[in-house]
């Protein structure tokens, strides 16, 4: 036995190249599971995430994904480790060894590895988080929001993916010492996994059933919610996405069988045919990469898309300066704003206010029940069915300077500038209601009006309007102020004074989120006896509570009510505003392209290694260096070549599905930002090219392929 402990001591000691390659994977794969995963569990994340939210949604998506590549590329090492195992274990079968003695020496070898480098992984992954954490704090915002927070229980995933790694690989070692034969054991390192042939319709239908499936699978949820009236489990509509991912796989298998060329078929013979009988592996390679890919870029594209519209219509705003307050609350009027101006040199150059009354219009909402398979809903119209601000001809024309000429018992709706009501607002009233007298009016609607600082309000005329709004007290009632100034991009100073004024002025009773509204909270309490948005209510809902002590953070200015639109102040904080998803989903964009290479470098080594028998016959038949390199480019560039542009039609054709059927159109916003994304997935793809390269010379090198 000792002599045996020897041999196999021996054995690893000639082997530490292929054991630490094994050791290095499960140490990348666990240090970013467990770094994500802090990342993801940090109560700095989280706050910013609503439970059930879409943005929580795409993180778990996404981190699915980076699960399923970190243990692809980790199993694909431990194949590599366990071919080059083969031949001893063949030999020391042919020895005399028992299958037990090479067991329990294979899972003694095996547990030294995991436990090192799952540890290392786990232990690292905190300064990891915190170091790029830090980085991004240092280069991009730093404030007091963007403390990073550690949750213990984060490591709880360490612990998780860890054990299902050595899970992996002791479940592999063992079945490769129990389904050993020595002499298939000896030439399991040129044993091949083929693909059978492939039709060549397998391309332009993959092609076909990608573009369906995820159209059915955007589209299945709208069909469900508006058609059926039934909010289905996740798990349901998620199935409808299946014929795009059979597609995607379709496509694969296509390219590496046939490829896309017609001509010439037979130029990269070799090569094929060497990916060929390793194609299984290869394919799923491949899936996993694309999908990873998308993953990446989807992450990545999150802020350049949000933040290029934001900018855009921010130039967009009509006046430099807006804000509105609710009458029973301390808002400042003109005189003391041109004294705070005054104070920071500050010069107006317009003033405009109007008193605005809110009302109850009619329209429908939906009262859902739970079933035994989801929720359905149906509607209910209702008299008083939600709250509007309402201005007078006269006061739009004060605030906007156009002329309104609205007859008795007529009303328009104030779109977006581009006639767009954002997927938030419909001008479809008929009926307006006062919430204190009960005074009715029943309305026609006219031609909606434009503007973007009034979105969301109507428009009556000036006798209905002061019919309408007598008897409102100070909390039915709003003034709205919009005001330029000379030189407005070097008015940030005063900006922020006047800012904090206004969330000084404000009680507590309006530090409410965007959606609260009086009249849907007054149905509330009379069914259910709570108002879900309430601030007492809010953080059990998963909603955040609005803090004006935290006026700085992403909650605050992108969720109250009354937030002021300062054009100057809202363009500088942008990047503080939105710091927390920008640092979350470029970390996430980092950690699926580092998977990517791994997964890309990992699968080129393996057809390096396992084609050099090949590449060693057809060097002593006489092939030049240069056929052989081109043999060995053709093979490593399908594997980064086809998911790059497979990930990368991928996620710009699903963008386009989510632009578009937002609103039925891209706007310009939009297409600037999808313009500015092009340009990121160029750097990506950059990067993905100089990977390529390096990886290109390692399997040369490996090969001894010198190009002549």
């Amino acid at each position: 036995m000792k002599q045996f402990g020897q041999v196999c001591a021996a054995l690893r000691r000639k082997n530490r190249a292929h054991s630490a390659l094994l050791a290095g994977c499960c140490f990348f794969s666990v240090l970013l599971i467990t770094a994500y995963g802090i990342m993801m569990r940090s109560p700095t994340i989280l706050a910013v995430l609503p439970e059930g939210g879409d943005s929580r949604k795409q993180v778990m998506m996404i981190f699915v994904l980076a699960v399923i590549g970190c243990a692809v590329f980790t199993v694909y090492a431990s194949g590599l480790f366990f071919r080059h195992c083969s031949r001893q274990t063949g030999i020391l079968l042919a020895l005399g060894a028992s299958r037990c003695q090479l067991r329990r020496q294979l899972y003694r070898e095996l547990a030294g590895l995991t436990a090192v480098s799952c540890a290392a992984g786990a232990l690292l992954a905190a300064p990891l988080a915190w170091g790029i954490w830090q980085l991004f704090r240092l280069f991009v915002v730093d404030s007091a929001q963007m403390a990073l927070r550690f949750e213990p229980r984060a490591w709880d995933i360490a612990l998780g993916f860890s054990a299902f790694v050595a899970v992996l690989l002791f479940a592999a070692g063992g079945r490769s010492v129990r389904q050993a034969n020595i002499i298939e054991t000896v030439q399991e390192v040129h044993r091949s996994e083929p693909i059978r042939a492939v039709p060549r319709w397998y391309g332009p239908l993959g092609l076909c059933l990608l573009a369906g499936g995820g159209l059915l699978g955007y589209l299945a949820p709208s069909v469900f919610v508006n058609g059926l009236h039934w909010y289905p489990p996740g798990g349901i509509t998620g199935l409808f996405y299946l014929p795009a991912l059979a597609g995607l796989y379709m496509i694969l298998l296509h390219t590496v069988v046939n490829g896309w060329r017609t001509r010439h078929a037979y130029r990269d013979l070799i090569a094929t045919s060497l990916m060929k009988f390793q194609g299984r592996q290869t394919v799923r390679s491949m899936l996993v990469m694309t999908l990873l890919i998308g993953g990446g870029l989807f992450a990545a594209f999150y802020t350049p898309m949000i933040g290029t519209g934001f900018m855009m219509s921010y130039d967009a705003r009509p006046v430099d300066y807006a804000y509105h307050f609710r009458a029973d609350q301390n808002g400042p009027g003109q005189t003391e704003v041109e004294q705070l101006a005054e104070e920071y040199g500050v010069t107006l150059t317009s003033w405009a206010e109007a008193p605005m009354a809110r009302l109850a219009v009619d329209g429908s909402y939906q009262l859902e029940e739970e079933g035994p398979v989801g929720t359905t809903w149906r509607s209910v119209y209702a008299q008083q069915a939600r709250s509007v601000l309402v201005l007078s001809e006269s006061g739009y024309r004060a605030l906007t300077g156009e002329a309104v000429d609205l007859a008795p018992g007529q009303t328009a709706g104030v779109l977006d500038a581009t006639g767009s009501g954002q997927d938030r607002f419909e001008a479809d009233a008929t009926l307006f209601t006062n919430p204190l007298t009960g005074r009715q009016l029943a309305v026609t609607l006219a031609e909606p009006l434009r503007n973007d600082l009034l979105l969301g309000c109507y428009v009556l005329d000036d006798g209905d309007w002061a019919a309408l709004s007598e008897g409102l007290t100070g909390e039915w009632q709003e003034q709205m102020v919009f005001f330029n100034v000379e030189n407005e991009q070097d008015s940030y100073p005063f900006a922020r004074a006047l800012f904090d004024r206004i969330v000084d002025g404000s009680g507590p009773e309006v530090a409410v989120l965007d959606g609260w509204d009086p009249i849907v909270r007054q149905r509330y309490l009379e069914q259910e006896g709570v108002y879900f948005l309430d601030p007492e209510q809010a953080e059990e809902a998963n909603f955040p509570r609005m803090d004006y002590s935290q006026r700085d953070s992403s909650d605050f200015r992108l969720y109250w009510q009354y937030m002021p639109r300062f054009r100057v102040l809202d363009k500088a904080d942008f990047v503080r505003t939105m710091a927390v998803f920008l640092m979350l989903f470029v970390f996430i964009a980092v950690l699926c392209l580092s998977a990517v290479i791994v997964i890309a470098c990992t699968r080129c080594m393996t057809i390096a290694l396992t084609s050099r028998q090949v590449y060693s016959d057809l060097r002593r038949l006489g092939a030049p260096g240069r056929y052989l390199y081109h043999s060995a480019r053709s093979q490593v560039r399908r594997v980064f070549l086809t998911p790059t542009l497979a990930g990368f039609g991928l996620i710009f054709g699903f963008y386009g599905l989510i632009l578009y059927f937002n609103d039925g159109r891209l706007t310009a916003g939009e297409l600037a930002g999808l313009a500015v994304c092009l340009g990121l997935a160029a750097g990506v793809g950059a990067l993905l090219w100089a990977v390529y390269r390096l990886t290109l010379g390692r399997v040369c090198a490996a090969l001894a392929i010198r190009r002549r």
